[in-house]
């Protein structure tokens, strides 16, 4: 299985390949006034308003470092009735790609009820890798404030 790698901090983290839509370049972020912390705002995508969530953010608290590598991971997240919609997941040192099979990862033997998505981990000669199951990083009330917020946007009257 092929893994797109990241960091957060100090710290690498993989994301299933297979559920990025696209990697694309940090661009400009319209903020969204008192939204939760990790929202990094909406950025307009194809003349669509997506959601991006800065993961530096979200998971330690700063906000993620505007470097070269740094990117924009667009993947599918479900809204509450199931249906798939595009979210931007901003994270550094978005440079590379691993191949490994799912038994090369192991329980890292700490569950923490508040990082849910939190997987299980790789070692390799560089250290530890973390896999991010993406389709836990929002609590359910964020995600709705997301999402309707967008939908609000579109329908508002002009």
């Amino acid at each position: 299985m092929l893994f797109l790698l990241f960091q957060l901090g100090k710290d690498r983290y993989a994301l299933q390949a297979s559920h990025v839509i696209e990697v694309m370049p940090l661009v400009a972020m319209k903020r969204i006034p008192n939204a939760a912390r990790g929202v990094a705002g909406i950025f307009n995508h194809r003349g669509r308003p997506v959601p991006a969530i800065d993961l530096s953010e979200l998971t330690l608290g700063t906000p993620a470092v505007e470097r070269l590598s740094t990117r924009i991971i667009l993947v599918n997240y479900p809204d509450e009735t199931g249906t798939n919609r595009p979210l931007g997941l901003i994270a550094e040192r978005v440079t590379e790609t691993i191949h490994r099979e799912t038994s090369d990862f192991t329980e890292p033997g700490l569950k923490l009820t508040n990082a849910p998505y939190l997987g299980p981990v790789l070692m390799d000669r560089h250290g530890c890798v973390q896999w991010v199951y993406e389709q836990r990083l929002l609590s359910d009330r964020v995600r709705d404030l997301l999402f309707c917020e967008l939908w609000n946007k579109r329908h508002e009257p002009d």
